[in-house]
């Protein structure tokens, strides 16, 4: 499974597992036309202090408060905060975290928090794929260099106890999925999703895994939105 692929697979899952994304289903149908091109950078930016406070939703202010925060500038992610608790929190663009459909659409954010490990591997693939994407290359093109830059170990392996927070009640999925509910993921080494009992029938843990990047994401729902409020 592609990384594009385990999108579509994980907006799926949640749609039918958790049935919370404002009511609307999953479907080629239901999405708005595709943005066909990367649109000017500056409908990507956001103010500063905006795009941090929007980054430490992602997480519990017991871990967003002292994560390192990262923002989108023109050249790429840049550092605005210092950290001091290894967590680093960004605002994802399309093209790391939306669906095909959504890939270029610019008005897509997603509040996501990494912990250490997660920052030094997962992380840095995501940051690559921005830096080649604000230079100019493909969707394919980006796909193809992030692939082989695995295989050949210029981008570390997924390390162990990798995971992240996205339990945000802001930003914006896309017009595919408008909200992602709130949930955490936890990364893993190309492995079988079975180890989790991921994927069974009343099973709530999702797992999909991109056989390219050779990483395995299992996906677990929450019942709270970060704020401490109740995510029906």
């Amino acid at each position: 499974m592609t990384r594009n692929q385990m999108r579509i697979t994980l907006l799926s899952g949640f749609a039918l597992v958790v049935a919370v994304i404002a009511s609307r289903p999953v479907a080629a149908q239901d999405a708005k036309q595709p943005s066909p091109n990367m649109a000017p950078i500056e409908q990507y930016l956001m103010d500063r202090d905006a795009e941090i406070a929007l980054a430490r939703s992602a997480g519990p202010d017991s871990i967003s408060s002292d994560a390192e925060i990262l923002v989108l500038g023109r050249h790429g992610f840049e550092a605005a905060v210092k950290g001091k608790n290894g967590f680093v929190c960004i605002v994802e663009r399309s093209w790391t975290s939306a669906a095909d459909a959504d890939f270029w659409n610019p008005k897509v954010r997603t509040p996501i928090c990494w912990n250490a490990a997660a920052a030094r591997s997962v992380l840095l693939r995501n940051i690559k794929r921005t830096d080649l994407i604000l230079a100019g290359r493909t969707k394919d093109q980006v796909d193809e260099a992030i692939f082989a830059a695995v295989d050949k170990n210029e981008l570390p392996a997924v390390e162990p106890g990798a995971m992240c927070y996205m339990m945000s009640k802001q930003g914006y999925g896309g017009d595919t999925v408008e909200h992602w509910p709130s949930h955490l993921m936890f990364y893993f080494s190309q492995t079988d999703p079975a180890i989790w009992g991921a994927n069974l029938p009343g099973s709530p843990i999702i797992a999909v895994s991109d056989t390219r990047e050779h990483v395995t994401t299992f996906v677990i729902a929450v019942q709270r939105w970060s704020d401490g409020t109740v995510a029906r």
